[in-house]
């Protein structure tokens, strides 16, 4: 807040029409009495000052994931509802390494090793047109508390960030640890940095097929299924999942488990029996949506289901049950057992 207060008076801009947005988790005794303290120190800092609470039941199990996803609905909804375009948030470097290593042990790739970026789109879907700004991603923790000790100004410290149940405070208590090892902070969040980068032209690569061998029409989505073939293996897996996404308006990527299986069984010569993902139909176009040939792949959504057991099929004269999945099959692929669920939909 302070650090923004300056940056605004340097600029001969008045604090009055910003505003700071607190949220109050409600998953501690002393929380809403911690919202109101900074509440006023925002007041006093010149701005306009909100606290936002999220109500009803808390998780019991992911915890942090779902208190992230429920800040996030809460600030993109005052955002929209007050025009506000911007967003700024205090992730440091500290964060940032920690983003890293917590994606690195669940295998991210490219996209999640190059963690966060200091401007980003919204992180939910349904809020277009709020950009999330990090300016203090090249900052420190104690360099922001060297400075807030300068200034006189105190701080709190959440003690969830100390809570050892949570993924990320176990890393955090890593990092001295990676720091001895010569492995420092900054050195992480440099290399995140480089990822960034790297993921960047990807990005421009993969949208620069989508626009010479794709095209959306009618909520469909053609596909060069020849091109598909012949571009680099990590072009064509970022192009299949960003169609997937486009056509189903899904929020996040599939699971690459099972992108991976449908993009294998897309470019092998024998490909014919159309396959499922992310409640889309992939397979070989009709003859008239035909716009790349005889190789072209048409994505669309899946229509309407029936009930497990509707449809039956002749078989020895007998009634049996026709199968419907909405998993990628696989000739000869078992059936998953009776109550397992197998989901579909990318930080690590």
């Amino acid at each position: 807040m302070l650090l923004t207060a300056d940056w605004l008076r340097e600029r001969g801009t008045e604090q009055g029409p910003n505003a700071v947005v607190i949220v109050d988790h409600g998953l501690r005794d002393g929380s809403a009495k911690e919202a109101a303290v900074v509440a006023e120190w925002a007041r006093r800092a010149g701005f306009n000052a909100h606290v936002l609470n999220w109500r009803g039941a808390k998780p019991q199990s992911s915890v942090e994931e779902q208190a992230r996803n429920a800040r996030y609905a809460l600030l993109g909804k005052w955002c929209r509802e007050h025009g506000i375009s911007q967003l700024l948030v205090a992730h440091t470097r500290d964060d940032q390494a920690e983003t890293f290593l917590l994606r690195l042990g669940r295998g991210s790739g490219v996209d999640g090793l190059s963690s966060m970026s200091p401007r980003a789109a919204f992180p939910l879907k349904g809020y277009d047109g709020i950009e999330l700004i990090r300016p203090l991603l090249s900052v420190g923790r104690s360099e922001l508390r060297e400075f807030l000790a300068s200034r006189g100004a105190d701080w709190l410290e959440d003690p969830m960030n100390a809570d050892s149940r949570f993924a990320r405070t176990r890393v955090r208590e890593l990092l001295p640890h990676l720091e001895s090892a010569g492995v420092s902070v900054s050195r992480i969040a440099q290399a995140a940095g480089h990822l960034a980068r790297a993921r960047e032209a990807l990005d421009t690569e993969t949208r620069s097929f989508l626009e010479r061998h794709g095209r959306f029409q009618s909520q469909t989505f053609l596909v060069d299924g020849r091109a598909l073939k012949l571009v680099p293996r990590e072009i064509g897996l970022r192009a299949l999942s960003a169609a997937l996404m486009r056509v189903s308006g899904a929020q996040y990527r599939p699971r690459f488990d099972r992108l991976q299986q449908l993009y294998e069984a897309l470019v092998t010569r024998s490909f014919t029996q159309a396959r499922t993902l992310s409640g889309c139909r992939v397979g070989l176009a009709a003859k008239a949506h035909r716009a790349f040939g005889p190789a072209t792949l048409e994505i669309r959504r899946e229509g309407p289901r029936k009930s497990r057991f509707a449809a039956t099929k002749a078989h020895d004269g007998r009634a049996e049950p026709a199968l419907k999945t909405d998993f990628v099959t696989r000739k000869r692929e078992k059936l998953p057992k009776k109550g397992r669920n197998i989901p579909l939909p990318c930080n690590s």
